[in-house]
């Protein structure tokens, strides 16, 4: 009818199925962890070998690292922010357990040929953010520093006094802003591709959608994977065992419920 605004072409899955943006409320990414945590339990086994990876890709950055922190940092926000395609293994256990399959490590460690071409391009789309990122993150060290390169901890001593807070303002707002951007593109894309077989691209249209849709629980959960990531490392990545296998089986269920498909309800 004239007058009237076109609604969006819907996106659909190579099997020909139209999806539903689902509004979910503000507390919804507890239950998520709730249901994370399940999983974990279901199989413990699969879930903390990944946990273990997370962990030992850490310990293996500071140990190679110590002395060149401005490579730490930035290595260590790239690992952060791949970590949904790390992840992939996960989803994979809790898309089994959720079709009332058995989780299967062997299943889960081979699950992203699946999808191969469309979760490579997701990460050369990541691996270009955190070059950025990289660059970003030294030419940020370059105008506010003085002096020989410090090891990681003199640098922490030195960046966190309130001499040098225009550095840590600057460079946390940085972070925070590729940070946004991969969340943006990601936060169900990985699961969605996995899932349902899309292209990057849709995918990441989706999680945007996603995102615009439930911003109030998308702003929560993003403060939990935050506060759950920053507990891993406050423990010396220790936490990370557990925490980032309850993340990403929290995301499988995050992209359950913020995403419908008309082939499958839920």
């Amino acid at each position: 009818m004239a007058g009237e605004t076109p609604s969006p072409s819907p996106l659909v899955s190579p099997q020909g199925a139209a999806y539903e943006l689902r509004e979910v409320p503000s507390w919804a990414p507890v239950t998520w962890l709730v249901r994370g945590w399940d999983d974990l339990r279901a199989a413990p086994l699969a879930s903390l070998f990944y946990g273990l990876a997370f962990a030992g890709m850490g310990w293996a950055l500071l140990g190679l690292y110590d002395f060149a922190y401005q490579y730490v940092s930035t290595l260590a926000g790239a690992f952060l922010l791949g970590a949904p395609f790390l992840a992939t293994g996960l989803y994979s256990l809790s898309r089994d357990r959720e079709a009332g399959r058995r989780p299967s490590l062997a299943t889960s460690v081979v699950a992203w040929r699946e999808n191969a071409g469309g979760l490579g391009v997701y990460v050369l789309v990541i691996t270009v953010i955190f070059l950025v990122w990289a660059r970003a993150s030294l030419v940020t060290f370059a105008l506010f520093s003085t002096g020989a390169m410090p090891d990681l901890k003199n640098f922490l001593a030195k960046a966190f006094s309130f001499g040098n807070i225009e550095f840590v303002l600057v460079w946390f707002a940085a972070g925070a802003l590729f940070a946004t951007i991969v969340f943006a593109v990601s936060v169900v894309s990985v699961p969605m591709m996995l899932d349902r077989g899309n292209d990057a691209v849709s995918a990441a249209i989706l999680s945007v959608q996603v995102l615009g849709r439930n911003p109030g629980a998308m702003l929560v959960w993003a403060a939990l994977i935050v506060g759950l990531t920053a507990l891993g490392l406050a423990t010396f990545l220790v936490g990370l065992v557990v925490t980032m296998p309850v993340i990403g089986h929290a995301t499988w269920h995050a992209y359950r419920d913020c995403v419908g498909w008309e082939d499958r309800p839920f």
